[in-house]
């Protein structure tokens, strides 16, 4: 399972378009920074069409990790969040950070990226935890 799950570098490179040949992770990855940059400008007539891709994908993400993962132990913590949730607010942070370099200065900017960096701290930690059974993801059993 660990080589099923990137890592956090990959993921953050799938999300500004590189690196996600083959990988339907990171290709999901990509996908969903792509909406969440449509969605910073988007009309509100677009809005709902583009949420909806956004939750179709991230519900296949959550799909493939699930057939992905062994069954996990009985001790294991349950996480809060799915991996196809944190992997989405990956994409989103990475749209907003990217955009704010366009449009900030200072201590928006900084946090912006600070936001993204821990958050892919965070999803490095739950794939490490996941794939060796000491965290399960909310539905996997």
């Amino acid at each position: 399972m660990r080589d099923t799950l990137p890592s956090k570098n990959q993921v953050l490179q799938a999300c500004r378009g590189t690196g996600f040949p083959g990988h339907p992770l990171l290709r999901a990855a990509h996908d969903l920074t792509g909406l969440h940059e449509r969605l910073l400008s988007a009309r509100p007539e677009q809005l709902t069409e583009l949420d909806t891709r956004r939750s179709n994908l991230v519900h296949e993400i959550d799909c493939w990790v699930t057939a992905q993962l062994p069954p996990s132990h009985g001790a294991a913590r349950v996480h809060t969040e799915t991996l196809g949730a944190v992997i989405d607010r990956l994409a989103r942070l990475t749209a907003a950070a990217y955009a704010a370099l366009s449009r900030e200065s200072g201590r928006d900017l900084t946090v912006a990226w600070e936001h993204l960096a821990e958050l892919a701290v965070g999803y490095e930690d739950l794939a490490s935890e996941v794939c060796t059974g000491r965290r399960r993801l909310p539905g996997a059993h």
